[in-house]
Formats: structure tokens, sequence, C-alpha cells
């Protein structure tokens, strides 16, 4: 029987003449895939558009569209059921926001409007509905809530295809080593792939905090986004190699080539394990110094997970989708259901709730919160919190009832000052007195902590520190601001270095005021999970790291086979550099020396 790799070259020899490309995106999931590439464009569909010649035709047209919306949910139910019966139970979450979507009692109306107001079709009424909502979400800058147009449009597309009678491309009768190239997936296409016939993803768009990088990353398959052309330059069956870990895409790869990265392939797969006999034991250095790790969850079904792979809490538990998934503002019940859920882990330490960090632009109709120009900077987490001040207490209501079961930690975002800082937590007191007055139980105190991710949070971190119990470094958008760039933004990618001197100098500012004040300071933003920052913030002496499950068990085996005493010397070395680009090849090259089996030179 041939071997995957013979299969391969066989493969190739059939195609010597095509031309080899090295493509750069962003790796959004780790690891490597050598396989044949698949085009995949699940909603290309052909759509008529006309105007309704009678009035009498209205009635039939909207139930056209009554029909393809029951069908649409039929659809994703099954495709739920298959998920639950294949056990792959993270991105069911992705079906229930499709379903919602469906659901909407807006989206329905509206659409049906534009059917009986101006004698369209369904079709030409389900585009204008979508692209209401693209004109909406395109004014969004934050990162988070504009990629969710993916789900609007996976929805919508879904919707006209079954209006059409077309049903689309499935991925169920794929062949083995197959990687998935298109413009973009959306998490139900990836949802319901099954895993074991689909080995990697590249996507002209995307980034790391994208939908498929999500999925990908929870089902431990390598991703590649942000490739700008990628389904212009491959064709099916091209032999294409993915390295998810340096973000590289290798479309027909020579012999040579080939051999080198089959080889990695094997070396990751057996360092994976390795570092998996790592998760359950502490991240303490060779000289004794012990560093928390935690772990990083959007939804409560990531808990078990995060657990599996060696998270002692939950450090950033992000409360935006309880938003995100509802049809209208969840109630003080819907708040306590999802932090019970958190707080009732018992193999957890603690787990640390971050109010929410959206912005007026999600709640247009029920804030008084105009269209802003740039709502990354704007009416945005906590100083949308102290504005809408009715929503900000359900949540703390919710989060002081969750206490009582177990233990909490409450994280405010983007605190930029004193007095907002004294706001958030005179409510969370206010909160708090209510509940003891209403005979509910609640915990006699709480740990209230500072997200520090605006520059001037760094810059009166003594201050702060005199306000709360510990701090939490969201280095992405710390980064962002210092730097001045868009994260979300593939074309400055480039700039967007965690190895950058302003930054080194900002987070060692940060974690030395914390020190001084005899505080905790802890890190849960990407640069806390990347292996290469490891011992830099190792360095700066942090309490406590929290990350994507999926880093958790390597960043215990880095530390573990470190001393505290080295890696200061690594970060007052790396300081001494000047230019960005020099601190990473010098970091870079003492990960490779120190840690060979973990680190590879780039090859050419």
């Amino acid at each position: 029987m041939k071997t995957n790799l013979e299969k391969i070259k066989q493969e190739m020899s059939a195609n010597q003449e095509k031309k080899t490309l090295v493509l750069k995106g962003i790796g959004v999931s780790p690891g490597i895939v050598i396989g044949k590439a698949y085009l995949f464009d699940p909603l290309d569909v052909q759509l008529s558009f006309y105007k309704l010649d009678d009035a009498a035709l209205i009635p039939q047209e909207i139930q056209r569209f009554k029909n393809a919306l029951k069908e649409s949910e039929r659809q994703l139910l099954e495709i739920q059921a298959n998920l639950k019966k294949a056990k792959f139970n993270e991105p069911l979450y992705v079906i229930d926001v499709h379903i919602l979507i469906l659901r909407d009692k807006k989206f329905i109306s509206r659409t049906m409007n534009y059917i009986r107001r101006l004698g369209i079709n369904a079709e030409w009424a389900v585009r204008m509905m979508l692209d209401r909502y693209k004109k909406i979400f395109a004014g969004v800058e934050d990162t988070y809530i504009s990629s969710r147009i993916s789900d609007v449009q996976y929805v919508t597309q879904r919707i006209l295809r079954n209006l059409s009678g077309k049903k689309g491309q499935t991925t169920w009768g794929f062949d083995d080593n197959v990687i998935v190239v298109a413009h973009d997936i959306s998490p139900a296409d990836t949802a319901q792939m099954k895993m074991e016939k689909v080995r990697g993803f590249a996507t002209d768009i995307g980034g790391r905090t994208s939908h498929t990088a999500i999925v990908a990353r929870s089902m431990e398959i390598p991703a590649v986004a942000g490739l700008d052309n990628i389904t212009s330059l491959v064709q099916t069956a091209d032999i294409i190699i993915i390295d998810g870990t340096s973000g590289l895409v290798i479309v027909n790869p020579y012999p040579d080539m080939l051999k080198r990265y089959e080889e990695k392939k094997i070396h990751y797969a057996a360092a994976k394990n390795e570092y998996l006999s790592h998760a359950k034991l502490p991240a303490t250095t060779l000289d004794n110094y012990h560093v928390q790790i935690g772990g990083n969850i959007e939804f409560v079904e990531e808990i078990p997970t995060a657990i599996a792979h060696g998270a002692e809490y939950i450090g950033l538990y992000r409360t935006e989708f309880i938003y995100i998934n509802s049809e209208s503002l969840p109630t003080e019940e819907d708040h306590f259901n999802n932090y019970r859920q958190v707080v009732e882990a018992k193999e957890l330490l603690w787990s640390t709730i971050r109010t929410f960090d959206l912005g007026g632009d999600k709640f247009p109709s029920n804030s008084r919160t105009a269209k802003e120009m740039n709502p990354q900077m704007g009416m945005r987490a906590i100083r949308f919190c102290l504005r809408e001040i009715d929503l900000f207490k359900t949540q703390l209501r919710a989060i002081w009832r969750a206490s009582a079961i177990g233990k909490v930690k409450i994280l405010f975002p983007m605190i930029s000052g004193i007095e907002e800082i004294r706001e958030a937590k005179q409510l969370l007191q206010e909160a708090k007195d209510e509940l003891v007055a209403e005979g509910v139980s609640v915990a006699s105190a709480m740990e209230i902590g500072a997200m520090i991710e605006v520059p001037s949070a760094v810059v009166i971190a003594d201050k702060l520190a005199g306000e709360v119990d510990f701090f939490s470094i969201g280095t992405n958008d710390l980064i962002q601001y210092a730097l001045a760039i868009d994260r979300a933004n593939e074309h400055l990618a480039y700039l967007y270095e965690p190895l950058h001197p302003a930054v080194l100098r900002l987070l060692k500012n940060v974690v030395d005021v914390a020190h001084k004040a005899n505080i905790r300071v802890a890190m849960c933003g990407e640069m806390a999970g990347d292996p290469t920052c490891c011992l830099i913030l190792l360095g700066m002496e942090l309490d406590e790291l929290s990350m994507s499950h999926l880093a958790i068990p390597r960043i215990k085996r880095i530390i573990r086979a470190s001393s505290l005493q080295d890696a200061k010397v690594l970060l007052q070395n790396a300081m001494s550099f000047n230019v960005a680009s020099e601190v990473r090849a010098y970091v870079q090259d003492y990960m490779t020396q120190h840690f060979p089996n973990e680190f590879q030179k780039e090859e050419d």
C-alpha cells in the first residue's frame, strides 16, 4: 500500500509543469498539512431578480420566502444533529446563531415588506436585506462584531439557495487529504465537514479573530487566512502545503521541499504529543518560579476542552456573545444562567468574567448612541456601560449572583482613567447592596480588575493600581493602539509586532508598577499564548498567562524547561535593540538554539 507521501509524489509527477508558489498569509490555526486542494464555493447561486407583474402574486412570493426559511432551518437542524452524533460539540453554537437569524422577527418582517411594498421577488428582497446588514456592519470597526456579518451572509445565501432550488456544494463526499481553499469559509461550512476528510483551510480573507479561525483552532485543523488571492492561484487537485504555524501556503511544492515539510509534519505531531504530556503539570521553572496558566473562553461549551488542555482557571470569559446570541437584550437570568455554568466547574481555581466589550452600534434600537466614524475608539466597553447604566447593572447583578456559587473575579475592559474605574466600582457595589437587600446570596467580596489595553492606562498604571486588585493586560488592543494600526487589516499585519521595543517597554512598566503596588498582573491577549514571546513574558515576571486552550501545553512545556534567571537575561538583551525586526530575530534565534525540537529555522 502506498504511503501518503508516495501518493502525493505520484500526483506531483503528473503536474511537473506547474510552478511552485510560496504565499504568505496569517497563520490562524497551527500545524502542518500536505494534501490536494479543493476550491470550495458553496454559496455561488445564480439568481434572478425581477418585479412581480401582478399584485396577486405577492402572497405566493411571501409563501415561497417562508418555505425557504423553513427548509433552511430544517437543514441547519440536520447539520446540528450530525455534529452531535459525531461529538463535535464546540461548533454547535454557530448553528444556534444561524437559526436565531432565520427566526429573527425584524429580518422576516422587513423582507416580506420589501416584497409587498416594492412588488419584487423573494430573492431580490433577501438580497436587499443582506445589503442593508452589510451597510450597518461596514461602520463597525470592532473586529469581533464586524466579522459577524459572515453569519448573516451565510444565512441569506442559504435562503437564496433554497429559493433557487439548488443544493450547493457539500464536503461530505471529499476524498482524504483535501485542503479546502476558498475566498472565505462560513462557520457552518466548517461545522458540517467531516473532519477526517478535511485536513486544512486556506482563505483569501479573514484573520485570527474570524469565526473560521476560531472553529479551525477548536477542531485543531491547520489554517492560513488573509492570503488575498489564493483562489485565483490554485486549482482543484493542486498539491499544497499549509503551515498554520508560520502562515505559509506552498502550492505545487518541488520534491525536496515536499520531503522537508513531510519531516516537519512528523516532528510537529510528535511535539504536540510531548506538549500534551505537560498539560496537567504546573508551569514552574527550573529555579522554582511559578506562573499560573489559564484559558480564554467565549462559550461555556469550551470549558471542558480548556481544562483538558491544562487550564488552571478561566482568565478571560468574553461575555459579548450573550448579547450577539440574543434576539433582544438579555435578561439578568440569561446572564446568570451563563455565568453559573462557568463557575460550577470545580476543577477551576476561579473564573474571571469580563464585562461586555461592545459598543452602541450593537444596540441600534435600544440605545441613544449615534453612528460613529470610529467605533473602535468611540462609545464602547466601559464607556458604553457607564452611559447605559441599566444595561450594565443587569450584568453586574448576575455576576454577583454567580459569585455565591464559585469564585469569581470581575474585569472591566478599556479603562483609560481613574474616573471610569471608580464609577464602575460604585455601580458594582450598588448592585451588591440591592441583591443583599432583596435577600439574594452573594459572595462577601469579589476581586476587581482593570484591563490594561489603552496607552493612557499604562501611563497612569501606578494610580490605577491603587483602585483594583489586579491588572489584566489585553495585548491585542494595546499593541494596536500603541502602534497606530488596524490589526484586522491584512495589509497592515506586518506592522503588528508584539516584540516591538515600544510594546516591550509598555508591558514591563505595567508589570513593575503592579508588583510595586503589591497587586497581581495577568495577560490575556494573543501574546500570552505565543511560544516565541513566552520567555520574554516570563522574564517580566507576569503572575498569570491566559490563552487559547491549544497554546497551554506548549507554553507549560517551555516554562518548565526554563529558568527565571535566564528569561530575565533574555529580556534584558532583547530590550537593548532599537528595531522591532532585530528584537524578533534575536528572540527567535534564542528559542531555536535552546528549544531545537520546538522551534525550527525558516527554510528557503
